[in-house]
């Protein structure tokens, strides 16, 4: 009996086989959609899984980590094939050591400074020196005069013990 369920072999190839024979024969030059891709599967296959669209989805994202596919601008492409756009690092590209130097520009970056006018300069009164501020009054020890709170809440005032008569 088990020898029965062995021998039964899915009438479907992998879905990687699937998928990159549906590139294939798609061959189109700016690459292949999830869609398209999909839409032939289910045209050639017929009777697929009911979890066909999450399947195709797992193999297409580990396809593409492996490197057999290049994902670019939403299209699938085979990663050996001719009309294949190059395979681009991730981050910045390196600058070219043989590059030209940028030319500087002559003016200094930021606002410009404001033109020197000796005339205005001229009419304007001389401005009075800084003098240290006047110190703070200091608290009187008989709570006449309250202090000068600091900001933020203040601390809780612990309640105050009866006496012993």
């Amino acid at each position: 009996m088990a020898t029965e369920e062995v021998a039964k072999s899915s009438p479907l190839p992998p879905y990687p086989e699937m998928i990159l024979a549906a590139i294939e024969s798609l061959n189109e030059k700016v690459g292949s959609n999830k869609s398209a891709i999909s839409k032939y599967i289910e045209g050639k296959y017929g009777d697929l899984p009911p979890a066909h669209a999450s399947l195709l989805t797992a193999h297409l994202a580990r396809m593409k980590e492996s490197g057999e596919l290049i994902f670019l601008k939403n299209n699938y492409f085979r990663a050996d094939a001719p009309d294949a756009p190059p395979k681009r690092g991730r981050g910045r590209p390196p600058k070219d050591p043989n590059a030209p130097p940028k030319p500087t520009s002559p003016r200094p970056r930021g606002r410009p400074a404001k033109a020197k006018d000796p005339e205005a300069e001229a009419d304007k009164p001389p401005k009075k020196p800084k003098t240290a501020p006047a110190p703070a009054p200091a608290p009187a020890a008989d709570g006449s005069t309250p202090a000068k709170r600091g900001r933020g809440r203040p601390p809780k005032v612990p309640p105050a013990e009866p006496t012993a008569a």
